[in-house]
């Protein structure tokens, strides 16, 4: 069978930033922060002037239900989800990103899905202008208006598409696009922004805890979905499968997001499987290396100055793009990172924010100090107008004043 796909060029785009050792002047804010992984989907923040010690008084807290949701935040919104064991609900939170004063929250009713990490949810909403994406573990997906939280409309996909519900639920985020919305629950659906489903996949590619990423391949966006059975490259547009690569991972968790370099993917996976970079050519798609130095569990690598930045397993890394370890750096654990200007902001799992250089001549730690107390911290932070966000297991959420 022939495959979709022409022969491509395997050159990597990349976007060469030189790192930055002392701060710009504040005020050189990035865009907002509306979804997943930030407005390019790549972990990085186009922030500018901030500040790499931070203020020691947070400028607000607030526990919003445990979990490992992330922050998204739009037009001055921010929205975030916990879970509320006791109550057995799931609420949606819409807070001004400033203050933390309440604008409005939605409850749903959901379980308790600890499976061995204390349950809570997973997901992150999406904001897009007017309405605000979201859904839950459970298979729930809802388009609110964000100004008000008001539903427009609801849908239980599990039901609606007979799916499978993973071990640890649904944790995919909404993928928004112009013209559509894109989820990730086993099979891959597209829904147009009034609800209409536009297209979905023929098959199932297993448990779904990894949000998409987009590439574009002689023209063409294409989504690279990463899922319990392996990676597949499905086409925006009609939702047809034009490459599938397996990727069997214990406990069938493929759970980071792809990162895409140029017209590569690189995709990883915890549990001592390791890393691949692939690349689409005639014959589907070609695995160029493939190693057990990154061995993303939970969170992803970030892609800067053609270097991966991530944790592998409980160590933080940078590798070049042939897979080659130019530095390492323990005590950290399972943490996550985010990047802006140069630097790496990392969350490690006991509740450190660290700031540290962004570059492959070797590990320069900038500041550390202690945020959050209790649980575990796997979620990403977050950094908007000197604001970085930060977030437990527990569901304490801190914002601290970067500016």
């Amino acid at each position: 069978m022939t495959s979709p796909l022409t022969a491509i060029p395997c050159a990597a785009l990349l976007l060469l930033v030189p790192p930055l050792t002392t701060a710009p002047p504040a005020g050189e804010g990035g865009a907002d922060w509306p979804n997943w992984r930030g407005p390019d989907r790549d972990g990085i923040s186009k922030e500018s002037g901030w500040n790499v010690e931070g203020k020691k008084a947070s400028v607000w807290e607030k526990n919003v239900g445990s979990g490992y949701s992330t922050v998204s935040i739009q037009g001055g919104r921010l929205y975030t989800m916990g879970h509320d064991e006791e109550k057995q609900q799931d609420t949606i939170w819409c807070l001004d990103a400033k203050t933390g004063a309440q604008k409005w929250a939605h409850t749903l009713p959901a379980k308790t899905m600890k499976s061995g990490h204390g349950g809570g949810t997973l997901s992150t909403p999406s904001a897009d202008g007017e309405v605000v994406f979201a859904s839950n573990r459970e298979g729930n997906f809802f388009c609110f208006e964000a100004a008000t939280g008001k539903i427009r409309w609801h849908k239980q996909l599990r039901d609606e598409y007979e799916l499978k519900l993973p071990r640890w639920g649904f944790a995919a985020a909404p993928l928004v696009f112009d013209d559509m919305v894109v989820m990730n629950v086993g099979v891959v659906l597209a829904f147009d922004k009034k609800g209409e489903l536009l297209w979905k996949t023929a098959r199932s590619y297993g448990d779904a805890y990894s949000t998409p990423a987009e590439l574009r391949l002689n023209g063409r966006s294409v989504l690279a979905v990463f899922a319990g059975d392996g990676l597949v490259l499905v086409d925006r547009a009609r939702g047809e499968e034009l490459a599938f690569h397996p990727w069997t991972t214990m406990y069938d968790i493929n759970a980071a997001t792809p990162v895409v370099a140029g017209e590569r993917v690189f995709i990883s996976s915890g549990y001592n499987h390791g890393c691949a970079m692939l690349a689409p050519t005639s014959k589907g798609l070609e695995v160029l290396w493939e190693s057990k130095e990154m061995r993303n569990q939970m969170s992803g690598c970030v892609l800067f100055d053609g270097h991966l930045y991530g944790v592998d397993d409980a160590t933080l890394k940078c590798l070049d793009l042939d897979g080659e370890v130019k530095w390492a750096q323990r005590g950290l654990g399972k943490g996550c990172l985010l990047l802006a200007g140069g630097r790496l902001l990392v969350m490690s799992d006991k509740g450190e924010l660290v700031i540290a250089s962004a570059s492959p001549a070797g590990y320069e730690e900038l500041s550390r100090r202690k945020v959050l107390d209790g649980g575990v911290c796997w979620t990403t932070p977050v950094l908007l107008d000197g604001l970085v966000y930060c977030r437990n297991s527990e569901g304490d959420l801190v914002c601290l004043d970067h500016r």
